[in-house]
């Protein structure tokens, strides 16, 4: 990487680091409450950004341009559910919220239940945030060890390190201050990226015709109306399993519940909540879009047959080198065909051909499914060779970025990714610190000391919480691409955790004993389920809740037969 480049870099990231503790003196805080859910006094914009951003992770930007790359742009149906639980949770949850004046969203439930389903659901959620919070730190590490050769662990610790400085300087309110800044570069990054990869196509080549050549190979699809469970993403996973995930999320856990419990008011957390509802969606096609451009590149630029150049390096002096290079040589010439054929469909569009347009597209669609067998042979031959990870799609975009674009924007590039893992990390260790000291250190394990002690407490929760998701994130194994991985995570706790929350707002006569039960026979049944098949994780949200609150009801029933 360029000087320039790496200037570009430190110099962002310092100026972040300084902005969050700017902001936390500024906003100084003495009260352990204030600093871990805020002196609520945050505007809906600042609400509405912080949540997009605590979501937005740098998995977001590595991992979901790969996805496009691969898959196209399906996996937006994912996000379908979105706009459902913002205004059902704005509406029907928010309120509740505000009215009992909570820390946390656990607080609520001893209020409804007992202490016992406080504990419960935080530790539920401890687990599940804490190993997230590892990948969401992961990711970034993963791909820059593998640039530049640097050791993992340091490169987590340091990934880390930064975040926890000024987190546990200001707490909540300095981190949801800080995430505005993270925002505005992560965004001004994404448009960036996809006019630089328009300008990089060649001349005369406009967003239509990109997205023209795109077509022709099904990367622009984006509804799948096929009922299928092992199906991960289609219209029906989108709308029914996606909603209860992101109930849960957004209404359950502390890491989105603590931002937009620091609103001014009622009415500017519920605009925050449904200003996400309603940017989630366009901003994830735009991010999938970038994927989809850069696959559009690279029908006119030839692709390394395997994106992670560390993997590729693992095979020199192997006996599987001879055969992946047979593979490459393969894959140049159907780069090669694949050119020709681009120059046939686009002469035959601009005569106006329509037979020639489609037998030029039906050309395609057959070189591109000969070199989809290509990547999955080298895959077999990358893992004979003893590579434990053969999926590259979380460095397609980091490849073309360090390979494609100018010098200095590089830097910035990086910028954007590094935003993206910090705006997600802090809100997750300011989560994680108000869960334990709020629902349990507090509240079960040092009862009635200060507020000075809190607020101690608090700050050394934070560091230990980033000390945590460090030593994960070093002894993680992915199999999946990181964003999967993060949301079937979420997928194995939030369907119980929701079907908790939901028995305590709809299930008036359903007592403590009944739920606690309810809870560990759901999460029982869902983690059975995600060992027998994790294809269909997405499903396990609805399934978890559903289980919960029926046992919930059936559990309660037989109480009071027996009483």
């Amino acid at each position: 990487m360029h000087l320039l480049d790496w200037a570009v870099l430190v110099g962002t990231l310092g100026f972040i680091v300084l902005y969050g503790v700017w902001k936390s003196r500024k906003d100084e805080v003495s009260d352990p409450d204030d600093f871990l859910a805020g002196k609520r006094d945050l505007p809906w914009w600042t609400i509405g950004l912080s949540i997009m951003a605590t979501q937005a992770s740098a998995i977001t930007f590595l991992s979901t341009p790969g996805q496009a790359y691969t898959d196209g742009m399906q996996f937006i149906q994912f996000y379908f559910g979105m706009p459902i639980a913002m205004l059902f949770l704005a509406f029907f949850v928010l309120p509740i919220y505000y009215k009992l004046r909570v820390t946390t969203a656990y607080e609520y439930l001893e209020q409804r239940f007992d202490l016992r389903m406080r504990t419960l659901t935080a530790v539920l959620f401890l687990i599940q945030r804490g190993m997230a919070a590892g990948i969401s730190i992961l990711a970034p590490s993963i791909i820059l060890c593998a640039v530049f050769g640097w050791n993992l662990a340091l490169t987590n610790f340091f990934m880390a390190v930064f975040v926890v400085i000024y987190t546990t300087s200001g707490g909540s309110g300095a981190v949801s201050r800080t995430q505005e800044l993270q925002m505005g570069i992560m965004l001004g990054g994404l448009v960036l990226a996809f006019f630089l990869i328009l300008h990089e196509l060649p001349h005369g080549m406009g967003v239509s015709e990109a997205w023209q050549i795109a077509g022709a190979t099904g990367k622009t699809q984006m509804l799948d109306w096929t009922f299928n469970w092992n199906d991960r993403y289609n219209v029906w996973s989108g709308v029914l399993g996606a909603t209860f995930l992101f109930l849960s999320y957004f209404g359950t856990d502390q890491s989105q519940v603590g931002r937009y419990l620091s609103g001014k008011t009622l009415r500017e957390s519920r605009m925050g909540l449904i200003f996400n509802g309603m940017i989630k969606i366009p901003m994830q096609m735009l991010v999938l879009s970038v994927g989809v451009m850069v696959f559009v590149f690279y029908q006119f630029n030839q692709p390394p047959l395997h994106f992670n150049q560390a993997n590729r390096a693992k095979l020199v002096g192997t006996a599987q080198a001879a055969e992946y290079a047979r593979l490459e040589g393969a894959d140049a010439l159907i780069f090669k065909e694949k050119k020709q054929v681009l120059e046939t469909l686009q002469q035959a569009r601009k005569t106006e051909d329509p037979a020639g347009v489609q037998v030029a597209i039906g050309q395609l669609q057959i070189l591109e499914k000969q070199r989809f067998e290509l990547l999955a042979q080298s895959k077999t031959v990358l893992q004979s060779a003893g590579v434990k990870d053969a999926n590259d799609k979380d460095y397609v975009f980091i490849n073309f970025v360090l390979s494609h674009i100018p010098v200095g924007l590089v830097g910035l590039m990086l910028a954007m990714i590094f935003c993206a893992s910090w705006s997600t990390t802090s809100s997750e260790l300011s989560a994680l610190s108000a869960t334990s000291v709020s629902d349990i250190y507090r509240r079960s394990l040092a009862p009635g000391k200060t507020d000075a002690h809190y607020l101690l407490a608090s700050k050394i929760a934070t560091v230990i919480w980033g000390g945590f998701i460090v030593a994960f994130a070093i002894f993680a194994s992915l199999s999946e691409n990181l964003i999967q991985a993060v949301n079937m995570i979420g997928s194995m706790f939030y369907g119980t955790i929701l079907g908790i929350f939901f028995t305590a707002f709809f299930l008036k006569s359903v007592n403590g004993r009944a739920i606690f039960y309810a809870a560990l026979v759901g999460e029982a049944i869902v983690l059975v389920c995600f060992w027998l098949n994790k294809e269909a994780f997405l499903w396990y949200n609805p399934l978890g809740c559903g289980v919960v609150m029926g046992a919930a009801w059936l559990f309660q029933k037989i109480s009071r037969k027996q009483a």
